[in-house]
């Protein structure tokens, strides 16, 4: 591809993203939907979805920042839900999709529409989970919708390897299905486990900046490579590996996290943008060569294959999540929140996206009825998309779940600082003690100082608001804080102008205020 065509790509994706946030409607689907209409504009160049690229390109970064944000804490005590929609639920969704296909397309032989179930039957969750974090789901539900998304991905790749083999008649039967099964997902956890502890222990021992952002942007392409290289599942160790680093980030320092934070965002968002559009732009390249399936009959067959997605969701879904809790009294005491509308939540939050187009287009050519399975893919990828992304948020408020308590959250972060303030002062009176800590007494108190900002910052965020504007007295504090700021840096740019100091010390002056200012913007979004 021509770079002028790739550059327009990204700039436009991110021009539509950064609109979407100015809109109640959730950015993967205004992207898709600019991705088709531009589809048709003349002059737009033909984006055709290639899955050399999106898998292995594409696909270990987006996972690698959704697991390096995720917990591995309430995964784990998460397990059970996570593990019967990721694994449990996609097998189901192969086989009760591509059955349902089977019967409904004359001729369709059953290996391909068990091809077809294996390449739909992935949810992806970052439509579902931005609109959770808006509308602010409970917690749990936000973290069985991340984990889902996090390990879905490889049973459906895994399964789609096995139903494919069987179309083109290559398939060792059920026991080879099984033991290629059991090879992707043991290999891709334990080359994740091999991996995890070197990269975090070369994180943790590199010095030079520039080298620790190399290395984090090479961390998802390597666990991805190295697994597929031995036929394990790159996404599962891409998955493992990033998990692990995510809970021991508290051990890299400072500036690599911040680092590392400022990177990711930006390659996450412009990633997301770009494949929410490659979806839209894909309509005409799926369109050519279906034959026979053109017109009444194709509408017919998708409007069936997308409420086989829909409703066999549900029909494992509500099983999945409360047979459990009726046969085990430990599971119904450790999940006793758990409601049946946050089952209609789950369930309704079964979107496709780009990975399944991505497996479509893996197809090869010489499977029987290839065209249709990619015509059905990209309308079900659509209609979930449309159908489910636009009517998730007024669902969430129509079942008036239970929001986060924002007063107990404060509440317990007010507590864990003081705890941490404590400990810090007994620290800091200890180190004084010694004569070769011993500072001026201005500075010293300036030490207790910021200590007791810190402690007090969260206390203040329970008080009252001013009347005048709304905010607290912390958040007075940190406007006042960013005004000064913007005041000294005028101040040292005008210095610069009058060539009283040079253009390097502007530099260094700038960076401490921008450290300052980063910092109280973190205490603001936090």
């Amino acid at each position: 591809m021509e770079v002028l065509p790739l550059v327009a790509l990204v700039a436009c994706s991110a021009a539509v993203a950064g609109a979407a946030r100015r809109t109640p409607v959730p950015a993967p689907l205004l992207l898709v939907a600019a991705g088709l209409a531009a589809s048709y504009v003349p002059g737009v160049p033909a984006y055709e979805l290639d899955p050399h690229v999106v898998l292995p390109l594409l696909l270990p970064p987006l996972l690698h920042t959704a697991a390096v944000d995720s917990s591995y804490l309430d995964l784990r005590a998460n397990v059970r839900p996570v593990a019967l929609l990721s694994v449990g639920y996609v097998l189901f969704a192969t086989l009760a999709v591509g059955y349902a296909a089977y019967l409904l397309v004359p001729g369709l032989p059953l290996p391909v529409a068990l091809v077809l179930g294996a390449v739909v039957a992935p949810p992806d969750a970052v439509a579902a989970t931005a609109i959770a974090r808006r509308l602010g789901l409970p917690h749990r539900i936000t973290t069985i919708l991340q984990g889902e998304s996090l390990v879905n991905d490889a049973t459906a790749i895994t399964a789609y390897r096995v139903a494919l083999a069987a179309a083109v008649g290559a398939s060792a039967g059920w026991a080879g299905g099984i033991a290629e099964f059991l090879l992707a997902s043991v290999g891709g956890v334990g080359v994740g486990l091999l991996l995890m502890v070197p990269i975090h222990h070369l994180r943790t021992r590199l010095r030079d900046p520039l080298l620790k952002n190399t290395l984090a942007l090479l961390i998802p392409f390597v666990a991805y490579a190295a697994a597929e290289r031995v036929h394990a599942s790159g996404v599962l160790a891409v998955v493992v590996v990033a998990l692990y680093l995510g809970h021991r980030n508290w051990q890299v320092d400072f500036a690599t996290r911040l680092q590392e934070e400022a990177v990711w965002k930006v390659v996450a968002f412009v990633l997301e943008s770009v494949v929410f559009a490659l979806i839209g732009l894909q309509l005409p390249v799926v369109l050519e060569g279906l034959g026979e399936y053109e017109g009444a009959a194709a509408a017919w067959y998708a409007l069936a294959v997308f409420a086989a997605v829909v409703v066999s969701r549900f029909v494992w879904v509500f099983p999945a999540t409360f047979l459990p809790l009726r046969l085990s009294a430990r599971i119904r005491a450790r999940e006793a929140d758990t409601t049946w509308k946050g089952a209609v939540v789950v369930g309704w939050a079964g979107m496709r996206g780009v990975v399944s187009l991505a497996i479509a287009f893996s197809v090869p050519m010489d499977v029987p009825h290839r065209s249709l399975i990619l015509f059905l893919t990209f309308t079900t990828v659509i209609g979930t998309l449309v159908v489910q992304g636009l009517t998730l948020p007024p669902l969430i408020r129509l079942l008036r779940l239970p929001a986060p308590d924002l007063k107990a959250q404060t509440l317990a972060e007010a507590q864990a600082q003081s705890e941490a303030s404590r400990a810090a002062e007994e620290r800091l009176a200890e180190l004084l003690a010694e004569p070769r800590n011993a500072l001026p007494p201005p500075l010293a108190e300036r030490l207790r100082t910021v200590l007791e900002r810190r402690r007090n910052a969260v206390w203040e965020r329970l008080g009252e608001v001013n009347p005048l504007t709304g905010e607290s007295a912390d958040d007075v504090y940190r406007r006042l804080a960013r005004e000064m700021i913007a005041a000294e840096r005028e101040v040292f740019v005008a210095l610069r102008d009058e060539r009283r100091i040079d253009d390097e010390m502007l530099r260094g002056l700038l960076r401490r205020l921008d450290l300052e200012e980063a910092a109280a913007y973190r205490e603001e979004a936090g």
